[in-house]
């Protein structure tokens, strides 16, 4: 179990190791991105051996991440009301199926340049679906002292993958062909279900009444619209994403420039695989000096030195400054990955994390077919070059929109202590939508301090599932304020009490409450 490690482990960024289920997890993760590195050097080098233009390159990477704009927010909705652990059994081994058939067409020397888009966006499909679940089932697996490090560990199994499968695709490229390559790819997704069936998992909470559909849908956005600590969460990866989505498109194109065979292009991925995973080792070192805003800004220089290597220097400058690159991606990823999933309650934590794939993934996708568009008639070296002085802007942009104070510090702890409110009849959960009214009395002296309280209880109020809040106060009795706001129906009013409010909410209502005389009075009117 998590709890059998001390708090103290979290000094070490392997201590998550420690616990069992999170290291066969960890293991059938690198596992299967391996197999997928492994793909998409393959699909790459096919385009590269076609004379493909850049564009047709770039678009690989667009292939793998579009799926993200489609069907994240669906997937954050199942991962919340499904048993995750399921979701991710069945997501693998679709894509194991998808990646053997992709290894059949191979073998029959049957693939062209459409072929490898389409299967390229079938797996980033699956992988879509299943990546919510993947990030929302990691704060189960380890305490909340080791998240962090857990984070960090998580981004090895992506940027470990991108050091040891890129390398040994080119090898099997050039001995075996394309066919072994996405056959390992299939056989990687089957370890990964053979280890989430062998992982024994706690009954997930909640599950007996789960929301519908597009109810839930709709409670996760709103949650992330309303969480300002979110927000900027999400605009710091897609900030970020934009310019960094040029390295990982054109990549294949700087290894046509250098005159590099697959062997070489692996080579120069896996120069960012092993920075990322040599960051693992220096990330809670600089952490424990610097701010998360200074790792993220540092970060983006360093990305931008490797993407102008990539523009223009000779393949052993480039491939030392592609190591710094990659210790910049992990750190810029880590932070962000941890100070999200330490700052979404566990309710709507895999609605929160589709939103920052679709946020992250969707810009890479779209920023990839950007600068292939770039690079077509102007060169990707001047692509590059552009996405560098991006990258520096992204940078200084720090000092002006940084991560905010209580990001990932916050009590999201969910507490439930709700008196059930006496009704002249029993309402169904479908009733509504449901009006709700709060009548407090408040000293004159202590109406300006409680409005201010009462901003933080709106927000509050918004991200737990209510809308059209309101304070207002009495023109008969200057004393008496009632706050207003509306829910769509009683079962999402029980769901905002009883499963949604975290510490941190009844704190601000506990402060509101501080210049209150008596107990306030509920009323709830059904349309």
């Amino acid at each position: 179990m998590a709890t059998t490690v001390s708090p103290t482990s979290s000094a070490s960024a392997w201590a998550p190791m420690a616990i069992s289920a999170f290291r066969v997890l960890w293991f059938a993760q690198l596992g299967s991105n391996i197999g997928t590195w492994m793909q998409t050097v393959g699909a790459q080098w096919y385009l590269v051996d076609a004379a493909a233009g850049a564009t047709v390159i770039a678009l690989v990477q667009t292939a793998s991440l579009a799926p993200a704009m489609l069907f994240s927010l669906p997937a954050g909705v199942l991962a919340d009301s499904l048993d995750r652990r399921k979701l991710l059994i069945w997501g693998s081994a679709v894509s194991a199926v998808i990646a053997g058939a992709l290894t059949v067409i191979a073998a029959l020397n049957a693939l062209t340049p459409w072929t490898i888009l389409a299967f390229t966006f079938f797996l980033g499909a699956t992988s879509t679906l299943t990546s919510p679940a993947w990030q929302a089932i990691q704060p189960e697996l380890v305490p909340r002292a080791l998240i962090g490090a857990s984070s960090a560990l998580g981004g090895v199994t992506v940027n470990g993958a991108r050091a040891v499968g890129p390398a040994l695709a080119g090898v099997i490229l050039s001995l075996a062909g394309a066919p072994v390559v996405f056959g390992i790819n299939a056989l990687s997704f089957v370890g990964a279900v053979i280890a989430l069936w062998w992982w024994k998992r706690p009954p997930q909470p909640g599950l007996a009444d789960r929301e519908a559909f597009a109810p839930a849908l709709r409670a996760g956005v709103r949650y992330v619209a309303s969480a300002h600590l979110i927000r900027r969460i999400l605009l710091r990866s897609a900030l970020f994403a934009l310019p960094a989505s040029a390295l990982w498109a054109l990549l294949p194109v700087t290894a046509s420039r250098l005159s590099l065979s697959s062997s070489g292009y692996g080579l120069l991925l896996g120069a960012l695989g092993v920075g990322a995973v040599v960051g693992i080792f220096l990330l809670p070192v600089a952490r424990r000096r610097l701010s998360d805003n200074v790792v993220i800004a540092i970060s983006a220089v360093l990305f931008a030195v490797g993407t102008v290597a990539a523009a223009f220097l000779p393949f052993v400058p480039t491939l030392v400054l592609l190591v710094l690159a990659g210790l910049a991606w992990i750190g810029t990823l880590t932070v962000l990955n941890a100070a999200l999933q330490l700052t979404l309650p566990q309710w709507v934590r895999s609605r929160g994390a589709s939103v920052y794939i679709l946020v992250f993934m969707g810009t890479m996708a779209v920023g990839s077919l950007g600068w292939g568009l770039v690079a077509q008639p102007f060169g990707a070296s001047a692509a590059l070059a552009a996405a560098a002085v991006l990258l520096l802007v992204v940078a200084s942009s720090v000092r002006l929109l940084p991560l905010l104070a209580g990001t990932g510090t916050v009590d999201r702890t969910v507490t439930a202590t709700w008196a059930t409110p006496a009704l002249v009849f029993d309402p169904d959960p479908t009733d509504g939508p449901v009006l709700i009214q709060i009548s407090y009395t408040v000293p004159a002296e202590s109406v300006s301090d409680f409005r201010t309280a009462m901003r933080l209880v709106e927000g509050s109020r918004r991200r737990t599932g209510g809308y059209r809040w309101g304070l207002f106060r009495s023109g008969d009795d200057q004393n008496l304020l009632m706050e207003s706001f509306m829910v769509a129906s009683w079962g999402e009013y029980r769901r905002q009490q009883t499963q949604r409010l975290t510490g941190r909410d009844r704190e601000m209502r506990a402060a509101a409450l501080t210049h209150v005389s008596g107990q306030p009075t509920e009323e709830h009117y059904f349309v």
